[in-house]
């Protein structure tokens, strides 16, 4: 994928920590990704209905809920169960991520190394699954 194929993708990142929500909006902006960065879910669905996101970073332990849960309301309400979801965790892993009937389309442990951030987002962005 090429940086000016990217130009148009609108992502999503929910994740409390202000410095990782910070670089990861800056990596994602220098690979030409409109990025959006929330702190908490509580004004996720408004921002999901301006902003209209291919893809959504989300971090599974956040102040005002569990990221699993989220998921989960995200892939029963019509209007965003067939965005892509790429789950990111200091605490879980993907082997013990399951949580529910619902799985994510992708799975990072934090610390993540940005090129591997950047693969997962291109894969789960052209159709791939990694969970």
């Amino acid at each position: 994928m090429t940086k000016g194929s990217n130009l148009y993708k609108n992502i999503l990142v929910i994740e409390d920590n202000h410095a990782i929500l910070d670089v990861i909006t800056l990596i994602l902006q220098s690979e030409s990704y409109k990025v959006t960065g929330l702190q908490r879910s509580s004004d996720m669905l408004k921002h999901i209905d301006e902003v209209k996101p291919d893809l959504i970073i989300l971090d599974i332990m956040l102040p005002d809920g569990d990221g699993r849960t989220i998921l989960e309301e995200l892939r029963q309400a019509e209007h965003t169960m067939d965005i892509p979801v790429l789950m990111i965790s200091a605490r879980y892993t993907e082997q013990n991520i399951q949580h529910g009937a619902y799985k994510p389309n992708g799975f990072l442990a934090k610390p993540f190394d940005i090129d591997e951030l950047l693969d997962r987002i291109e894969g789960i962005l052209a159709g791939n699954t990694y969970c």
